[in-house]
């Protein structure tokens, strides 16, 4: 059923639209103050505002010395571990819970701990290569949140690979690693498919902004709205130009100087430096687009591969690629503690990126929970305990978050998953299976 329309005929289904290209577009709106109940918290006709699930995964595990905070508790009590500590600014919306074993066989290095996090499954192994048992938690959310939006889900990553998200055993959605094609597809309808993998539709010339396009549909909306209203208008227009002259600056050669060289063969959206992905600004750029596209309602769903298992990527100040330093430097790997501050430090923009978007009475951030977690424990060994588990977002008040939460008896990480499902509405009597199936998730961030 369409939602009433209130003042001048809007609803929170209102789309401003225009054509760019000689293609149309259209952009959602986000949540104005005119389409809300007047306590903030839910839609005017009734509808409660939207929960959103997310993964942000990296490939190739942790270091656990350094990943586990040293005390447990809630608020003061506890404080973030060395690999966590770029992400003090947002400790008040996390969650970890550590002590977690995923409790299922460890045949080989990085793939099964990767289906098994995942699927709460044991990878298939057939001669022909891996293959997944069933659909990722992601995609068991989309079924239940993704019926109503334009996108089930969205998949993209910096340094994505290819992704992990399967709708099924057979059914894979490639992550999208290219800027430009992720904002083509939020912001128009002009993607196109080429063999599976999204990529910009080159009739669409995006040098010319996308808000020029519907620039007449927006100044008569501004004219039917309250000042507060305007404002959001505003800020939303203008995280979009801005995105736009990110976009721009990003598709020109670096300058080149003694330490920064232009590689021999840049990427397309922009290049290497020294043979180092732009990860942290690429990852930056990918988040702001997901942030717009959550809080128009486009998707709901969503799955940041920020790198892929067995990555050898090599990060900024790192002598060797990821996956070899994981292995070859001696311990206390403080190289590879750096590669991890670093990932989180992209994880820490991400969750800027939907602090900065008001919703209802607080951020977009409190409408969502976004599952943080890789492939192994411990990256050294390929260990599959103290499993690596951080949830931002408290899910509209159903996560406890400023917790850390330590279990004590291998419990699987199944539970951490199931309770994640359940926090953003997905009903599941249980998840995983063997020994890693549990029907009950963690009580103690559970919010009743």
């Amino acid at each position: 059923m369409t939602p009433p329309a209130r003042r001048g005929g809007l609803n929170r289904r209102t789309v401003l639209r225009g054509l760019l290209g000689g293609a149309a577009i259209g952009i959602g709106l986000p949540a104005l103050e005119t389409f809300l109940h007047p306590n903030g918290d839910a839609w005017a006709d009734g509808g409660a505002l939207p929960t959103r699930l997310g993964l942000f995964y990296w490939g190739n595990g942790n270091v656990a010395s350094s990943w586990v905070p040293s005390r447990t508790g809630q608020g003061s009590a506890w404080s973030l571990s060395p690999t966590l500590s770029p992400l003090e600014p947002h400790k008040s919306r996390l969650t970890v819970v550590s002590g977690l074993t995923l409790r299922l066989p460890n045949t080989s290095p990085h793939h099964p701990g990767a289906c098994g996090i995942l699927t709460g499954r044991k990878l298939v192994d057939p001669l022909l290569g891996f293959s997944y048992p069933s659909a990722t938690f992601d995609q068991v959310a989309a079924d239940t949140l993704g019926t109503t939006t334009t996108f089930r889900s969205l998949e993209f990553g910096a340094v994505a690979e290819g992704g992990l998200s399967f709708r099924s055993a057979v059914s894979r959605n490639p992550a999208e690693d290219s800027p430009h094609a992720l904002f083509a597809r939020v912001f128009g309808n002009g993607a196109v498919s080429t063999g599976g993998l999204w990529a910009a539709n080159p009739t669409i010339a995006l040098r010319r902004s996308v808000l020029d396009a519907i620039s007449a549909d927006a100044t008569r909306l501004r004219g039917r709205v309250g000042l507060s209203d305007q404002r959001r208008l505003d800020a939303h227009f203008t995280a979009i130009r801005e995105l736009e002259t990110r976009l721009a600056r990003l598709d020109a050669p670096p300058v080149t100087t003694d330490i920064c060289a232009v590689p021999d063969e840049p990427a397309r959206d922009y290049p290497d430096l020294n043979g180092r992905p732009q990860i942290r600004e690429k990852n930056l750029v990918m988040s702001k687009i997901l942030a717009l596209a959550l809080a128009c309602d486009q998707t709901r769903v969503f799955s940041n591969f920020l790198t892929y298992p067995i990555s050898d990527v090599l990060f900024p100040n790192a002598r060797l690629g990821h996956h070899q330093m994981t292995h070859d430097e001696p311990a206390p790997q403080p190289g590879v503690v750096d590669i991890q501050k670093f990932i989180m430090s992209c994880f820490g923009d991400m969750l800027q990126a939907f602090e900065d978007i008001e919703e209802g009475d607080g951020t977009l951030l409190d409408h969502l929970a976004v599952l943080a977690t890789s492939d192994n424990g411990e990256s050294r060994t390929h260990s599959f305990d103290e499993w690596p588990v951080l949830i931002a977002g408290p899910a509209g008040g159903r996560l406890l978050n400023d917790v850390h939460v330590r279990r004590t008896q291998s419990d699987s990480t199944s539970h951490a998953v199931l309770s994640l499902l359940r926090a953003v509405g997905v009903q599941r009597a249980e998840w995983g299976e063997d020994d890693n199936r549990v029907e009950d998730g963690v009580s103690e961030i559970e919010v009743v």
